[in-house]
């Protein structure tokens, strides 16, 4: 699912997005770039990126029709898809990024944003004290919402949810039955930055945040929308309290996370997980399904099905307790 929400820009041709990277032209250039999008969920006429070996195998699948990547991973893409080689990948994706999104990279407060009780879903949903609407707002039925909290614009809301005082929701799609407490703020953009020539880039932020069925989100919990893929969480998962999820994490169907937990962008959680208290998980990881994590843990590797870990950096909980005697 791509953002419903960001205006995009294109299309572009391509010789457009070769001179905003300064690259000169090694390919056709009369064809057109409908998206900017990643390797995964790129189609043809969009363009990519690819920064590390560690995504060798989607990259060989991808169904972009160009690549923004380095010359020493250029010959890991398909035929289908050109290479656009330049000194730093992930800082050029940014600027054509900015190019189709350029709404995308700061977040504003929500100038849209009224009282519900002058919206039309004040017939709708049970709300406290000073709770705040903006625009292109969708909530089901059966809903209630604590006081002085705020939905800004761009947020879908499903069937009997419920979302405390003090929280604030953007860009997120929320499905049914969810419970989302107080202080929480969900679909802000994630911490993305570049230093580049004494100065720090930003990185455009077009994704979202899912939170799907029956899950619950706990008090002073932050989840980061994604930057080109999205930030989801899967059915009947429970977060505790003050966890940061951040952008394009992807976590899985029940699973269990205790509180202070900080998962870094783009690692991927599997199902039927457990995650015990102030545990932390490095980025671009990926940790399997019915996987046990004990508390305190520095996870910075890969883990794989069914496994126990814990410690740091984090190793089977046999080897833990041996060395720990």
């Amino acid at each position: 699912m791509s953002n419903p929400f960001f205006i995009n820009n294109g299309p572009y041709n391509i010789s457009e997005i070769l001179e905003i990277l300064n690259v000169k032209p090694k390919i056709e250039e009369n064809l057109i770039v409908k998206d900017i999008k990643d390797l995964f969920s790129a189609d043809k006429d969009c363009i990519t990126f690819f920064h590390s070996k560690k995504y060798n195998k989607i990259a060989k699948k991808t169904k972009a029709s160009y690549c923004i990547t380095s010359q020493n991973l250029k010959d890991y893409l398909p035929k289908n898809c050109a290479p656009i080689v330049v000194e730093n990948v992930l800082i050029s994706t940014s600027l054509v990024t900015q190019m189709f999104y350029p709404n995308s990279i700061e977040d504003e407060h929500d100038v849209s944003a009224v009282d519900i009780r002058d919206t039309t879903l004040k017939d709708i949903v049970t709300a406290g004290k000073n709770v705040l609407v903006g625009d292109n707002v969708k909530i089901g039925k059966n809903c209630l919402i604590g006081h002085n909290s705020i939905i800004e614009r761009n947020v879908q809301i499903g069937d009997n949810c419920k979302i405390g005082s003090n929280t604030i929701l953007r860009n997120s799609v929320i499905k049914d039955n969810v419970t989302i407490l107080d202080n929480c703020v969900i679909g802000k953009k994630g911490f993305g930055f570049f230093p580049s020539q004494n100065k720090n880039l930003r990185y455009p932020h077009i994704g979202i945040v899912i939170i799907n069925e029956n899950s619950e989100i706990g008090c002073g919990s932050t989840i980061d929308r994604g930057s080109l893929s999205n930030t989801e969480i899967g059915k009947n998962t429970f977060l505790d309290n003050q966890i940061h999820i951040a952008h394009n994490v992807k976590i899985g169907e029940n699973t269990i996370i205790a509180g202070q937990v900080g998962i870094a962008g783009s690692s991927i959680i599997g199902n039927n997980v457990k995650i015990g208290g102030q545990s932390g998980i490095s980025g671009h990881l990926r940790v399997g399904n019915n996987v046990e994590i004990g508390g305190g843990s520095g996870v910075i590797k890969d883990v794989p099905d069914n496994a126990k870990v814990m410690g740091y950096p984090a190793k089977s909980i046999r080897e833990f307790l041996k060395d720990n005697r």
